[in-house]
């Protein structure tokens, strides 16, 4: 399945969230995680391209993000969207992280709530360090919101086999998962598997 993948705007309260009139009414994929996770990265590493802006300083994502995503090539393609990724805000670094949680009851926690069109939320964590407080307390909420998730494992490829066998083990344990899908945008490792969740979540829509 190849997207044509166009950003459709930024929204930075539930007034701004695009409309069903802009989204086809599409299934809408949620990316979430701590700053510097790599969540841009992944996205563009799914699309194929450079949709989603990356930065090395944590926190640069301040609004939700939409992308687009259209059936075909960029010669020719559909003009409704078959899906949307929206890249949330990240929390948890220290140095933005008061200015992040004051700004998630406005916008985000709507989002998550009350959402209609949200099919799944791909919560990001890092393989490379212990289990962070903040990751349980996302993933406790989003079970009871009863919102479908995955959790995805991050930067894979710095981690050796028995090592990344280890961080996963830790992290479903910590998270209270029975899964934790690790995935490198750097190698690809994961995506295609990741794509069949999300493929999934368009034919089940």
């Amino acid at each position: 399945m190849t997207f044509v993948p166009k950003f459709l705007l930024s929204a930075m309260s539930p007034d701004h969230f695009p409309s069903e009139a802009r989204t086809a009414n599409a299934p809408e994929v949620a990316f979430l995680g701590r700053s510097n996770v790599g969540k841009s990265s992944l996205i563009n590493a799914l699309l194929g391209s450079k949709e989603a802006k990356v930065s090395s300083t944590p926190g640069r994502t301040r609004a939700i993000n939409f992308f687009a995503l259209h059936d075909g090539t960029e010669q020719k393609y559909s003009a409704k969207p078959s899906l949307i990724f929206a890249d949330l805000p990240g929390y948890g670094y220290a140095k933005i992280s008061r200015s992040i949680s004051a700004e998630w009851p406005k916008f985000i926690e709507p989002y998550l709530q009350e959402r209609d069109t949200l099919a799944l939320c791909i919560c990001l964590v890092d393989t490379n360090i212990p289990p962070q407080e903040s990751d349980t307390m996302l993933i406790t909420a989003l079970r009871q919101m009863q919102r479908p998730h995955l959790i995805v494992g991050t930067k894979a490829d710095r981690l050796s086999g028995n090592a990344l066998t280890k961080s996963v083990t830790a992290l479903k344990k910590a998270h209270g998962e029975d899964r934790v899908l690790p995935i490198s945008s750097k190698t690809d490792s994961g995506i295609k598997a990741l794509w069949a969740e999300i493929t999934n979540v368009m034919e089940t829509d």
